[in-house]
């Protein structure tokens, strides 16, 4: 065996790495992107939740583009006024005005009994699969379906599928909008967590067409229109529609509706 000719190459190898060594090193010194020590208190300032609700692929994304100012400091829809101000702080800005707190809201009362079947639907638990095979399992083609694709989606444990139906619990929800963008049927709505009263229906069916698919269908009877003293409430498209900045919580639509589709919460 050549020894010389093996401590020779060992040492050749030994040069090159030394060499590339040198080349990566000054390469990343040249290159080196500097980072601003905002960004990462900002970041830590955040819900953590990268949902995308701010417009961003993520909370690293926003971090980045609140600094750089390209993103509002109130942008962070989960996180709300009280990350607001953390940002403000840590950037020396206005926190910007108080953002009223937004909670999704599923306009369905579509539950198990309720909601008529179409048919047994044994298929991939998905709302969006579902509806693929002939409108979904359930008559209402406005309706919820019910497979849980906005459980899935909510990283906040905010929402459920009870009898058939999502139900969201307003005091984990976040009004980051997930469930919302998921939702095949648009069923669920980001509303103001102001508004105590609701219609939870979208089925814009008139009378007869309406009553046959849902026990909770709205009918556009316009009893509810007529019994609002406040001018809050209209048929429009053929579904009740309330207007919450002239709604007074009275309760008369509710008390009023045959089907009980509006509700106080």
């Amino acid at each position: 065996m050549d020894w010389t000719m093996i401590l020779i190459a060992l040492g050749v190898l030994a040069a090159i790495g030394a060499i590339f060594g040198l080349i990566l090193e000054f390469a990343s010194k040249k290159f080196a992107v500097e980072v601003d020590e905002r960004v990462g208190k900002v970041r830590a300032c955040l819900a953590g939740a990268n949902c995308g609700a701010c417009g961003y692929a993520g909370c690293d994304a926003f971090a980045e583009a609140v600094v750089e100012g390209k993103a509002k400091v109130n942008g962070c829809i989960p996180g709300g006024d009280n990350v607001a101000k953390g940002i403000a702080a840590v950037l020396g800005v206005d926190a910007g005005e108080s953002m009223e707190r937004k909670v999704a809201k599923v306009r369905c009362q579509g539950s198990s009994g309720v909601a008529k079947d179409r048919y047994e639907y044994q298929g991939i638990k998905s709302c969006r699969a579902a509806t693929y095979h002939a409108g979904g399992p359930k008559l209402c083609r406005y309706s919820c379906v019910g497979l849980g694709d906005c459980v899935d989606r909510c990283v906040f444990n905010a929402i459920r599928i009870k009898n058939g139906v999502a139900v969201v619990d307003s005091k984990l929800c976040t009004g980051c909008g997930a469930c919302v963008a998921c939702c095949p049927r648009s069923v669920i709505e980001l509303a103001s967590e102001s508004d105590r009263i609701d219609v939870l229906c979208r089925n814009s069916d008139v009378g007869r067409a309406a009553v046959d698919v849902c026990l909770k269908s709205c009918i556009a009877c316009k009893r509810c229109e007529k019994a609002c003293q406040y001018d809050a409430i209209h048929v429009k498209d053929g579904i009740a529609v309330i207007d919450h900045d002239n709604c007074t919580r009275c309760g008369d639509c509710a008390g009023v509706c045959p089907r009980h589709c509006i509700v106080i919460d």
